[in-house]
């Protein structure tokens, strides 16, 4: 099993689970849903989503997507990121997890669920 990280808003994620399917909206704007590795996920919440309080992280087996992930960097870096290129079917989900950042709004690797870096 490869497990691979998405962050998403709770609200975006219970509304995922009502329709059956999660869809971000990266998938209509670029064709693919961001993920992360567990190496990268503090790091990718800290650059974009720094003090969003409503996230949860979604733990993805990435053996059980339907879409096929491809492991790349589109912004000219070296650091490879898995993107999901298609709908992320909800049994690939294998634990959603509350993720909060500290009081001053910075995301770490206790935070994250994902023990040490």
């Amino acid at each position: 099993m490869t497990r691979i990280f998405h962050l998403t808003a709770a609200a975006t994620w219970a509304d995922a689970r009502r329709a059956g399917v999660y869809t971000a909206d990266s998938l209509a704007t670029e064709g693919f849903i961001h993920c992360s590795t567990a190496g990268q996920v503090v790091w990718v919440a800290n650059n974009r989503f720094r003090g969003r309080r409503d996230f949860v992280l979604l733990h993805i087996d990435s053996d059980r997507l339907s879409a096929p992930v491809k492991y790349e960097n589109l912004e000219g870096g070296t650091q490879l990121f898995p993107h999901i290129y298609g709908p992320l079917n909800l049994d690939a989900v294998i634990e959603v997890t509350p993720f909060q950042p500290d009081e001053a709004g910075a995301f770490d690797h206790h935070a994250s669920t994902l023990g040490p870096p």
